[in-house]
């Protein structure tokens, strides 16, 4: 299932599903964490290059798959892939014809993050379509890690790239139909979106991901989610693996999802019992509203092991390993 058409169909609790991206509870902070590597059972099944994604993006992940097999790295790959989907304007959700926000603007965010562990992240962005590729200029062509608003903007236009007006007629007259009986205020239901998170493994054995998006749907201008948030929306550690998440951003960024899903892996779980666990997290925080937000994570480790889970059904994986590209629906926490 396409990940609009989970908005459009999960109405949980009366009031919907917003897709975001959520993580770790700062409750929890004070809880000792062993800091040591677990060397974790390898998996004889598993084979390189591997490429993973949020959702049923097969396009995105084809061109990944296809820089990899062409000697890319992952770095390389991840970027490529998730250009696919921004310049996709069918999918208001990333990039151009993403949905506005309450104002009529299209905003992006996005970062990358690579196997050293550099990163780079742009917040805010108006009129660039590929956020992925103007995040990785700011790892690595400036001192810092994040850009935000018209600083972002003048610092891709900078760096060449073209502005264009993202805000398509589709989106601009889905906008106007939900201004009719619009509420300014924050309002979790189905006129949300998602986010395009994407891991990769290369021949070599090294792990970059991405995270790209248009945000929360007629959010209100300003906004900005988890998904552009080293640790929050994505992290990488060469040495063990990597998480990208989707859904809610604000409960991914209560969280820090990613990096928490990471952490468990350092102690020794595999993917899949490390994603599981930070949505227990989430889930069983107190006065948790969970029913009424979905949240997903995937997942990899240095051995090309994999896994998948979120609160609620319907969130799938897209993977390309072995020269086969499917979509894998993910176990998830609400069966009631």
């Amino acid at each position: 299932m396409k990940r609009r058409h989970f908005l459009k169909n999960a109405a949980l609790s009366g009031a919907g599903v917003a897709v975001g991206s959520t993580l770790l509870s700062c409750a929890d902070n004070d809880k000792k964490v062993e800091t040591s590597v677990a060397t974790p059972t390898p998996n004889s099944k598993a084979s390189l290059p591997l490429v993973i994604a949020t959702w049923h993006v097969k396009e995105a992940t084809a061109k990944a798959w296809e820089v990899l097999q062409a000697g890319g790295n992952a770095l390389d790959a991840v970027e490529q892939g998730c250009m696919v989907e921004e310049a996709n304007e069918k999918g208001q959700s990333v990039g151009k014809g993403g949905l506005p926000d309450r104002d009529g603007h299209v905003t992006l965010d996005a970062c990358i993050m690579d196997k050293h562990g550099n990163c780079g992240s742009v917040v805010f962005l108006e009129n660039i379509v590929h956020a992925v590729s103007v995040a990785r200029k700011v790892m690595e062509d400036t001192p810092h890690v994040m850009l935000a608003g018209k600083g972002a903007e003048q610092f891709a236009l900078e760096q060449g790239f073209k502005k264009e007006n993202l805000l398509t007629e589709a989106s601009k007259k889905a906008w106007e139909e939900w201004k009719v009986n619009s509420e300014y205020k924050p309002i979790i239901n189905i006129e949300n979106h998602d986010t395009i998170g994407m891991l990769a493994i290369d021949k070599n054995g090294d792990i970059s991901g991405a995270c790209t998006t248009s945000g929360l749907a007629y959010k209100m201008h300003g906004r900005v989610g988890d998904s552009p948030i080293i640790g929050s929306g994505l992290f990488v550690d060469n040495e063990i693996g990597a998480c990208v998440a989707t859904g809610l951003g604000e409960e991914v960024v209560k969280t820090v999802g990613s990096f928490l899903v990471v952490e468990l892996m350092r102690q020794g779980k595999t993917p899949q019992e490390a994603c599981e666990e930070a949505i227990s997290r989430i889930v069983n925080k107190p006065n948790s509203n969970y029913k009424d937000f979905q949240v997903g994570y995937i997942a990899v480790n240095k051995q090309g092991e994999t896994g998948s889970y979120s609160i609620h059904q319907w969130f799938s994986m897209t993977k390309y390993q072995d020269g086969v590209n499917e979509q894998i629906q993910s176990d998830f926490f609400n069966k009631s």
